[in-house]
This record gives C-alpha cells, structure tokens and sequence, in this order.
C-alpha cells in the first residue's frame, strides 16, 4: 500500500516520537515537534501512538496508488482529496488514484498526516524519524518518493478534532535555571515578563525569539554542558532560543530556564512575529 509524492511541500519530514536516551552516544532525541498532533493522528486511525506520521509546512500532494485511511491533525489549514474540501482531524478513505492535498495552514505552522497502518519506513537507531541536524532517518520528502504504509488496522469510531485555536500569544511554563545566575536580576525580570517575537530564522533544532537583549552577570566563558529539549539558551546576542527536537546534546550558551516537557509542543505550531511569553513555576 503505496502512497507518492507529487509536490512535497516545504520540509514535509517523516517523524515519530524519536530516539530517547542517546545523549550518552551523541544522538538527540528528535521525533515529531508536536508529539500530542502526532499521538491525536494515531489514536484518530487505530495505531499505535508512536507510529510514523508526515510533519509539514503544507503543500503537501499525495497520490493513493491504492485506497488509504488517513487524518490530518495539527495545525489547521485547506485539505482536499482530488480538489474536494474535506475535514480536519477526521479519518477519512482516500480512494485508489487519488490525490490528497494538504495546504500551507491557516492557525499554527505544523501539520501531521497520519496513515492508517503507519509509515513503514526503514528504523534508524530504533525510530522512523528524521533528524535535520544530525541527518538520522529518512530524507524530507521530495516528488516521486514512495510512502510504504504498514498493516492496516480497524479505525475506531472516534469524535472529530475541533481546529488548532493558537493564533494569539502562547504562554509556556518553565524552571528558572541551571544557570539563571549567570544573569542579572533585571534580566531575569525580563526574561519572564517580556513579550517575546518568534522569528522567521526558527527551526527544529531552536525556535529563536527577538526582544531586548538579556544582560548577564557572569561573562565567562561556559563549557559545554548537555541540553534536553525545552532548553532555553540565551545566544551571545543576548537573545533566547528554546530547543527543539533536533537540538544538539551539548551547548555552550548559557540556559536560563527550561519550558516544562507538556509545553514544548506548543512551540512547533508558533508562527513568526507571534508572541511567546514565559511564566515561572517551581
């Protein structure tokens, strides 16, 4: 059961959730950057939750050379089947010959298409997805690459998504530290009260935020200390950069606080010149 791609969008990627716990050998974790879209999209089609999914920008065409189950999940934006409006976060058939077409969204940046059965594409390190710094798994999907779905499985009768709502400003819990010190306390001030704007040079590996530069207290320079995702790195501008899933497992900046694991998926669907602000928990 084959799927082809005939446009491939911008960075459309195959990603599940990831390669956990190999920092110790130099591989970051990566999978999807939205893993909660992701797990919606498996649950929606009968898989397994950590199946392989497309993560897309849009623009996305697929022709079914046989009948498929699919759902689009994530950010929200124009989906058609042969030029056809159908639903978001709905399991809907895709008839053999075909085309569904995933648009560029309209609320959030990240969409996720899943397959009934999964993506059967090869394990590298143990998972199916793909890892834009360390160039792990499968390369972004390009036009005439071929999608293998896995065994077909029996689609629960499940209620619909309701549309991604997150086009205002995203609040994202964090803990101060390790290294909030190395700050003055008006940049920590800052830091936490400041309106944050995503900027266009974001990606997987970090999502770069613009505002007043953070003023630090300790100038030195810091050894390589590890990273985990949600880091947020204050660059040598100043400025803060939060991890993503592609992060490295080590870096040299210091990091003032870390996004709580439950909000990090909410940065995969933050578009640029949205704000983003922070809120400390203990």
């Amino acid at each position: 059961m084959t799927l082809v791609v005939e446009a491939a969008g911008t960075l459309s990627l195959v990603e599940d959730l990831g390669r956990p716990g190999m920092g110790h050998v130099g591989v970051g974790p990566s999978g999807a950057f939205d893993r909660a879209a992701a797990r919606r999209a498996n649950r929606l089609l009968g898989n397994d939750p950590g199946d392989a999914v497309v993560e897309t920008f849009g623009g996305l065409v697929l022709l079914a050379e046989s009948a498929h189950t699919v759902v689009v999940t994530g950010a929200s934006g124009p989906i058609t089947v042969d030029g056809r409006p159908v639903a978001y976060g709905r399991a809907m058939r895709v008839p053999a010959g075909r085309r569904l077409a995933v648009g560029a969204p309209t609320v959030g940046l990240r969409s996720y298409v899943g397959l009934a059965g999964g993506l059967a594409t090869p394990r590298v390190l143990g998972s199916r997805s793909t890892d834009t710094l360390a160039g792990l798994g499968p390369r972004p999907l390009a036009v005439g690459h071929r999608l293998e779905a896995g065994a077909h499985r029996t689609v629960p009768a499940l209620d619909d998504l309701l549309p991604l709502d997150r086009g205002g400003d995203v609040t994202l819990d964090v803990v101060l530290g390790p290294r909030d010190d190395w700050f003055t306390p008006e940049a920590v001030s800052t830091f936490l009260t400041a309106a944050w704007r995503v900027s266009a040079a974001s990606s997987r590996i970090g999502v770069r935020l613009d505002g007043d530069p953070l003023p630090r207290a300790v100038t030195r320079e810091l050894p390589s200390e590890p990273c985990v995702r949600g880091s947020v790195q204050v660059a040598a501008d100043g400025r803060p950069i939060v991890l993503g899933p592609d992060h490295p497992v080590t870096g040299g900046y210091p990091v003032v606080a870390v996004v709580v694991d439950a909000h990090t998926d909410r940065l995969a669907q933050v578009r640029a010149g949205q704000v983003v602000r922070f809120a400390r928990v203990t």
